[in-house]
């Protein structure tokens, strides 16, 4: 079984990328361009591990990770951040929220593939 992961981004460019990545890698990707469809697609497809984006359309990406983290239901599910953002601000704030792992923009491939497969337990 393919492992889903559930990709909160807005840019379409960045979903081509980071789809493309993980369907060569064998997963699975959702899309959500903002935090009320990621908690919506959270709920439907329980994804194994979320990437997500903090610069989102109508509110922060800190919001979304605190509500999935406060969520019963979802609150199980690893989030890694993967952002723009400038990793001395947002890293500790993120982990603090409940993020597993974060990553910066752009993607290293390798990267982010080592680290999917540390936050499910798995090798290449």
């Amino acid at each position: 079984m393919e492992a889903r992961i559930l990709v909160v981004d807005d840019a379409i460019d960045s979903w081509n990328l980071l789809s493309s990545i993980l369907r060569t890698h064998r997963y699975q990707p959702i899309w959500a361009t903002d935090g009320i469809q990621a908690l919506s697609e959270a709920r439907k497809h329980q994804p194994h591990v979320i990437l997500l984006d903090l610069g989102l359309p109508g509110g922060d990406g800190f919001v979304v990770l605190e509500r999935l983290k406060s969520n019963r239901l979802l609150s199980a599910i690893p989030v890694i951040v993967v952002t723009v953002q400038d990793p001395a601000v947002a890293e500790q704030k993120a982990r603090e929220y409940g993020a597993v792992a974060f990553l910066q923009k752009p993607v290293k491939v390798d990267e982010l593939i080592a680290t999917i497969q540390g936050v499910l337990g798995t090798h290449a």
